[in-house]
C-alpha cells in the first residue's frame, strides 16, 4: 500500500519523538479520537474499551491524559493501567475483550522522548496498512464525529490488572530458581514494579539496580543500552548471571558469570537449539532481521535450524512467524517473541525462561552461548536532519555495495536509516577485527561527511 517513507508520524514502533516538541498533547489527543472513532466502526452495538499503559518518564502523564481525552470524547471506555510494562499491555489486550491497547512509552529512549505504541485486539502490534489509515483520519479529525451525553467514555482505574500478567508470568515456569544468585538492571523503567517479586517468589537470591525510577532516570546509563552497571553487579557480587531491561520491559539482555555479553543473538541461538531438542521448535525455523550478527546463521546452521530475515522492527518479525507459524523470533537488541506465551517481545517473560532453561539444563549461561561464534561487529550512528537524503546519495549507495562486494562471505554492511531516532546507523561485520575497522572507518566517516 506504500512505503514506510511515506508515513508522516509512524515510525517502525509506533509514534516517537521530543515529548511536548513532536509529540505533543495536542497529537495525542487527535490520535485518541481517531482511535476511539476508528473502534467505534469495528463495534456491532457494544461500547468498546481500551487499555492504557505508560512507563516512568516525567512527560508520560503528559500525553496519556491527552490521549485519554481524545479517546473518551468519541464514546470509548479507557482501562487505566498506570505504570507498567509495555508487554503487559499486550497481554492484557489480547486476553481480555479489549478492542485495543495503548502503550506510552519510548522505550530505550533517554527521558525526554517518548512515543505510543498501538496494539490491536489480538495484543499484536499495527500494520503499516492500518497507520496509514490513521494517519489519514489524523489530518481529518475536526471532520469526526463528538459523542454526547452518557455516550461520552469513563475512565475506570485498573492497575491490579497488571497482577493477571504477572501470575501467567509465574506460572510459565515449571521449575524453581532456588540457590540461584541473579542480578536484575530495571532500568529505571517500568520492570522496576515486577521484576524482583517474580524472580524471589521462584527463589531467587536477588540483587537489584536501577529500580527507583523519578521520571528522568529511566534509561540513564543502565537498563539494555548501558550495561557497564549490571556487568559490574554479576562480577563484584560473584553472581550466577545478571539481566538489564529497557525502560519498557520489552527487551532484555543478559551477562554471563564471566562478565560477558548475552545479546539477543544469543537468546535466540540457545533458546532455538533447546526447543529442537524438545521437538518444541516449529517449523525448524527462528526469524531474525537484517541486523543478525552472521555468526548466529553459521551457528543455527551447523545443528540444523533454517533462519528467515526481515526488515529491523519486531513488528515486522511478528508478521512472518504469524505468517509462516514459527514461534520464537526477534532482534539482536534483545526483543524476543516467544509467540507460545505472548503477542511481542517481552523482556520479563524472556529472562524467567532463559532461567528456567539454565536451572534445566545444569549449565552455566556461559556454557550454553558457546556454540555461538560471533564476527566482529562495529555498530555507529550519525545524527541527521534529513535521513532520506542521505540514503539517496550516489556516492555512498556505490561504497555500500562495493564494500559488499569485496567482502563477499567474509562480512557485510548495512547502513540504514533508524526508525526510532534522528540517526543514520552504521554496522559492519567481517571475519577479523581488522576488515571490520577497515570498513567502518570508511563508511562512518562517508555518512558523516553528509549531515
Amino acid at each position: 500500500m506504500g512505503d514506510i517513507v511515506r508515513k508522516e508520524y509512524f515510525g517502525t514502533d509506533g509514534i516517537r519523538g521530543i515529548a511536548n516538541e513532536f509529540l505533543t498533547p495536542e497529537l495525542s489527543f487527535k490520535l485518541g479520537k481517531v482511535l476511539g472513532y476508528l473502534m467505534q466502526k469495528e463495534q456491532n452495538g457494544d461500547k468498546p474499551y481500551v487499555y492504557v499503559g505508560k512507563d516512568t518518564r516525567q512527560s508520560s502523564p503528559l500525553l496519556e491524559y491527552s490521549l485519554i481525552s481524545g479517546l473518551l470524547s468519541s464514546g470509548v471506555d479507557v482501562k487505566r493501567l498506570h505504570s507498567i510494562p509495555t508487554p503487559c499491555v499486550a497481554y492484557l489486550t489480547a486476553s481480555t475483550e479489549a478492542s485495543m491497547g495503548v502503550m506510552i512509552s519510548a522505550s530505550h529512549n533517554p527521558f525526554y522522548d517518548n512515543g505510543i505504541k498501538i496494539f490491536d485486539s489480538s495484543g499484536m502490534k499495527l500494520t503499516d496498512e492500518s497507520e496509514l489509515i490513521i494517519e489519514d483520519f489524523i489530518d481529518k479529525v475536526d471532520d469526526l464525529p463528538r459523542v454526547i451525553k452518557e455516550d461520552v467514555g469513563v475512565v475506570l482505574n485498573r492497575h491490579e490488572s497488571m497482577y493477571q500478567y504477572i501470575e501467567s508470568l509465574f506460572f510459565s515456569v515449571k521449575n524453581r530458581f532456588d540457590s540461584l544468585r541473579i542480578g536484575l538492571d530495571c532500568a529505571n523503567g517500568s520492570t522496576s514494579v515486577i521484576a524482583k517479586r517474580l524472580f524471589v517468589r521462584l527463589g531467587a537470591e536477588v540483587f537489584v539496580i536501577n529500580d527507583e525510577p523519578n521520571g528522568t532516570n529511566i534509561n540513564d546509563n543502565c537498563g539494555s543500552t548501558h550495561l557497564a552497571q549490571i556487568k559490574n553487579l554479576v562480577l563484584s557480587k560473584g553472581l550466577d548471571f545478571g539481566f538489564a531491561f529497557d525502560g519498557d520491559g520489552d527487551r532484555v539482555l543478559a551477562i554471563d558469570e564471566l562478565g560477558n555479553e548475552i545479546d539477543g543473538d544469543h537468546i535466540l541461538y540457545i533458546f532455538a537449539k533447546y526447543m529442537k531438542e524438545e521437538n518444541t521448535l516449529t517449523g525448524n525455523n527462528v526469524v531474525t532481521t537484517i541486523m543478525a550478527n552472521m555468526g548466529l546463521y553459521n551457528a543455527l546452521e551447523e545443528i540444523g535450524i533454517n533462519t528467515t530475515k526481515t526488515k529491523v522492527g519486531d513488528r515486522y518479525v511478528l508478521e512472518d512467524m504469524l505468517k509462516n507459524n514459527y514461534n520464537i523470533g526477534g532482534e539482536q537488541s534483545g526483543h524476543v517473541i516467544m509467540l507460545d506465551y505472548n503477542t511481542c517481545g517481552d523482556g520479563m517473560l524472556v529472562a524467567l525462561q532463559l532461567t528456567s532453561l539454565i536451572r534445566k539444563s545444569g549449565k552455566k549461561l556461559t556454557e550454553l552461548s558457546k556454540g555461538l561464534v560471533k564476527y566482529p561487529q562495529k555498530l555507529g550512528k550519525v545524527v541527521v536532519n534529513d535521513k532520506q537524503v542521505i540514503m539517496n546519495d550516489n556516492e555512498l549507495i556505490n561504497m555500500i555495495n562495493l564494500s559488499n562486494e569485496e567482502l563477499g562471505k567474509n562480512g557485510r554492511v548495512l547502513i540504514r536509516p533508524s526508525g526510532t531516532e534522528p540517526v543514520i546507523r552504521v554496522m559492519v561485520e567481517a571475519i577479523t577485527d581488522e576488515l571490520c575497522d577497515k570498513y567502518y572507518d570508511i563508511l562512518y566517516k562517508k555518512v558523516n561527511s553528509l549531515t
